[in-house]
């Protein structure tokens, strides 16, 4: 049996050309950024085999 819930987050427009951010840009060419979002922070964080981690 699956439940289905509500998506509470704000619609977010979509666009057909997306901007597109170089992750070294967004870090400064650090592992690091903050990213904020209704009043929250996130981090981004690259990881040394080049991945992406986004976390709250």
């Amino acid at each position: 049996m699956t439940h289905s819930h509500p998506d509470t987050a704000p619609a977010l427009p979509t666009s057909a050309n997306p901007q597109v951010h170089d992750a070294l840009d967004l870090t400064a060419g650090g592992a690091t950024a903050l990213i904020r979002m209704n009043d929250q922070t996130w981090t981004l964080r690259i990881t040394r085999q080049g991945k992406l981690i986004l976390t709250k």
